[in-house]
């Protein structure tokens, strides 16, 4: 079973959203996907400035079994971006929910259909059975 931080809002795509103290929000992806994607090897981020839109591709990670699309949970204005990981892409491995965060968001609008850490235990119980 996967670790999931109380603080965190989860989807069905296996993003996380923590909304910061200034509005904004830190995306990344979950224990559980970076789990199934094994070590990674590149991550392609987006930039700064870059609009982003509720469901559309905001990242690309790779690992050494296959690459997948990071999607943006919500609209908004990237404002940060983890450069760490350009160096470093097993941050995400190493520690998903925190040095493994991919990027900062001003929000604009509504966001996906989000989860509860216990909504998604639900949700990845579910994919298991």
């Amino acid at each position: 079973m996967s670790e999931l931080p109380g603080d965190l809002l989860y989807t069905s795509e296996h993003e996380w959203l923590r909304k910061e103290d200034d509005g904004s929000i830190t995306i990344g992806i979950t224990d559980h996907a970076q789990a199934a994607l094994g070590d990674l090897v590149y991550v392609e981020l987006p930039e700064v400035g870059q609009e982003v839109t509720a469901g559309g591709e905001m990242a690309v990670v790779e690992s050494v079994k296959a690459a997948s699309d990071v999607y943006s949970p919500l609209s908004g204005e990237v404002i940060a971006v983890n450069d760490e990981l350009a160096d470093d892409p097993q941050k995400i491995n190493s520690d998903p929910y925190g040095d493994g965060w991919i990027a900062r968001v001003r929000p604009e609008g509504e966001s996906e259909e989000t989860m509860t850490p216990d909504e998604y235990q639900e949700f990845l119980d579910e994919l298991e059975d």
